[in-house]
C-alpha cells in the first residue's frame, strides 16, 4: 500500500514538472505571436458584433425553396439541441486535443502556435461572412426568424450599449439574417482540418470528417441554415485554409529528441534562452524506445 502510495505521489510529481515546463516553453512562443491570438480573439466579438447588426436589418418573410430541406425532415423547436449537441461536442474536443501536450509525453506541436493558425484561418473566413450576409440578407429559415415570431426581428436599439453588448447569449442563440455561410461549419472545418493536418490518429481523422458531413445535415435539418450556406462553407472554408496556409511559416517539427524545441523566431530577450529550455525539457524527454536502442546498440558492439 505504501509502495503504490509513493509511485502515485512521484507519477503526480512528474506530472506537475511536465506542465510545469511546457508552460515554461509556450509562455515564449507567446511572447512572439500573442499579437495575432488578441487580434483572433477581438475578432470573435467583431463577428458576433455584426451578427447582431444585421439582425436588425432582418424582413422576415416566407422560406425560399431549398432543396435539403425538402429531403431531410425538419427537427423542430424540440429536438434542435442534436445539432448544437454535435457542435459542443467537437468544439471541446479540438481543444482539449490542442492542449494534450501539457499533460502527454508526445509532443508533435506547440499549443499556442496550434492556436495561431487557426484562429487566423477563422479571422479570414469569417471576415468573408460578414461581407456575404450583409451584401445580401435572405429570409431566416429557423422557426425563431419565420413571418410571425417576435424574435424575428429586433426593435430599434435605445443606447449604442444595447448594440455592442450583442445581448450575449440571447442574441447569439437567436439571431437571424446571418446565413451566407454557415458559422458553425467554419470553426467544424477548421477543427477537422487542423487535425487532419496535425493530429497523428487515423481514426480521429476519419470520425472528424464524418462529425463534419453529419453537422451540416443537423444544420440544415434543423433549418438553421440553407443548404447553400451549408455548401458555399465546405469550399470556401478548404480554400481560405489552403492559401492561409502557404502564407504562414511551417510549424516546427516537436518530435520527442528532435530539433528545434522551440521556434527559430522566438527571441531569447529575457527569461531562460532557447538553449536552457532545451536541456530543462531534454531532462525528463527521453524516450523509452531510444533508450531500449541504445541498449541494443550496445549489447551489439559488446
Amino acid at each position: 500500500m505504501t509502495l503504490y502510495i509513493a509511485r502515485e505521489a512521484s507519477k503526480w510529481i512528474q506530472l506537475r514538472r511536465r506542465v510545469s515546463m511546457e508552460m515554461s516553453v509556450e509562455a515564449q512562443v507567446l511572447l512572439e505571436k500573442w499579437k495575432l491570438l488578441l487580434a483572433g480573439l477581438v475578432f470573435q466579438y467583431i463577428h458576433g458584433l455584426a451578427t447582431r447588426g444585421v439582425h436588425y436589418l432582418h424582413q422576415p418573410r416566407p422560406t425560399l425553396q431549398d432543396m435539403g430541406f425538402m429531403i431531410l425532415s425538419e427537427l423542430g423547436k424540440e429536438r434542435g439541441y442534436v445539432s448544437e449537441s454535435l457542435f459542443s461536442f467537437t468544439f471541446l474536443g479540438f481543444v482539449l486535443w490542442t492542449l494534450h501536450p501539457f499533460f502527454c509525453h508526445s509532443k508533435r506541436y506547440y499549443t499556442v502556435l496550434i492556436w495561431h493558425r487557426v484562429l487566423a484561418f477563422l479571422i479570414t473566413s469569417q471576415a468573408l461572412r460578414i461581407f456575404t450576409f450583409y451584401a445580401t440578407q435572405l429570409p431566416g429559415p429557423n422557426y425563431h426568424c419565420r413571418e410571425g415570431s417576435k424574435l424575428a426581428r429586433l426593435p430599434p436599439p435605445d443606447s449604442v450599449l444595447e448594440v455592442l453588448l450583442i445581448n450575449f447569449p440571447h442574441g447569439v442563440i437567436y439571431g437571424c439574417g446571418d446565413l451566407i455561410f454557415s458559422s458553425h461549419m467554419i470553426f467544424t472545418l477548421v477543427f477537422v482540418i487542423t487535425y487532419q493536418k496535425y493530429g497523428s490518429k487515423r481514426v480521429i481523422k476519419l470520425l472528424g470528417w464524418l462529425l463534419a458531413i453529419i453537422q451540416s445535415l443537423l444544420i440544415i435539418a434543423s433549418r438553421k441554415h440553407y443548404t447553400v450556406d451549408v455548401f458555399v462553407a465546405w469550399y470556401t472554408v478548404n480554400l481560405v485554409v489552403f492559401f492561409v496556409d502557404k502564407k504562414l511559416p511551417e510549424m516546427p517539427d516537436r518530435t520527442t529528441g528532435s530539433l528545434p524545441l522551440l521556434p527559430m523566431s522566438v527571441k531569447e530577450n529575457g527569461g531562460r534562452s532557447e538553449e536552457e529550455v532545451h536541456k530543462l525539457l531534454s531532462r525528463n524527454s527521453v524516450d523509452t524506445a531510444d533508450r531500449r536502442q541504445n541498449s541494443n546498440e550496445w549489447e551489439s558492439h559488446r
